[in-house]
Order: C-alpha cells, then structure tokens, then sequence
C-alpha cells in the first residue's frame, strides 16, 4: 500500500475536510498547503498525483496523534525518515488508543484473524527473533476494520 491510499482511507475513516487533514499535519509540526493535500489525495492516473513521502507521512501520523490523545509534555516526537506497515500499524494504535484486545476484533471485522502472540510479534523490534514483518494485507484488512468501527458498513 502506498502512503497516499492510506492517507485517504484514514481521511475516509474519520470523515475528514481539507482544512482538518492540514490542521492534523500542523500538529504534527508541518505546514501544508490546501494545493499539497489535494494533490496526496488523487488518483495515480491523475497528472497533478504526488507521492506521499514517508517523512511527510510520518508527520501526519504524528499528527494525528497529537490530534486524537494530546501532545506530550517535553520534546516533540521524532519524525522518523522511512516508515514500514509495522511502523504505521503502531502510529495508529497509538491514536486510536487501541488494546490487544480491539485490535484483534478490528483485525477480525476487516477479514484478517490473529492471536494475541501473532499480533505482538508485529510490535517487536525488527531484530528479534519473533518480530514478523505486516504485509500490505494486513494492514489492509486493519484500515477495513477500523473503517467498519469508526464509520459503519
């Protein structure tokens, strides 16, 4: 998945205008333009499509969870420079404020069925021996889910 489709599945999800996906980029310390987000937002057939970087994604994540949860007290976040599913998947449990136990049934609702151990190995560091890498699937079937919970069918 691109950053951009999940740009627009979370914008979806949340019911999101212009002005609110740039107030969300503002909390995550990046000014964006109307022009910018618009251009995120469009098809890759269209000629006026940009690619989302990971960075400016990142911000957006963090954004978010600024957004959703509060900015913590002390130093901002570090905007991290390449993002993976695992990477993103944590952003947005982190602003979802989800447990195991949500997730699991968000993952269930969006057609992926996991135990607690196969969903924590998603959350471990990539050098140990249990961490497994989120396919594009899996995070699929995670922004359905959350979709189905936040929005409805």
């Amino acid at each position: 998945m691109t950053n951009n489709d999940i740009l627009r599945r979370i914008r979806y999800t949340l019911d999101m205008g212009d002005d609110q996906v740039i107030e969300v980029f503002a909390q995550g310390d990046l000014e964006v333009t109307r022009e910018q987000v618009c251009n995120w937002l469009k098809r890759e057939e269209d000629p006026d499509y940009r690619k989302l970087k990971d960075p400016v994604f990142a911000a957006f994540l963090n954004g978010l969870i600024n957004a959703r949860r509060g900015k913590k007290e002390g130093a901002p976040r570090p905007v991290e420079q390449q993002l993976d599913n695992n990477a993103i998947l944590m952003k947005l449990k982190i602003a979802f404020n989800l447990q195991a136990q949500e997730l699991q049934a968000i993952m269930k609702s969006g057609g992926l069925s996991l135990s607690k151990h196969e969903l924590s190995a998603f959350f471990r560091k990539a050098g140990h021996k249990h961490h497994r890498e989120l396919k594009d699937q899996g995070l699929r079937s995670f922004l359905k889910g959350i979709q189905k919970t936040y929005r409805g069918a």
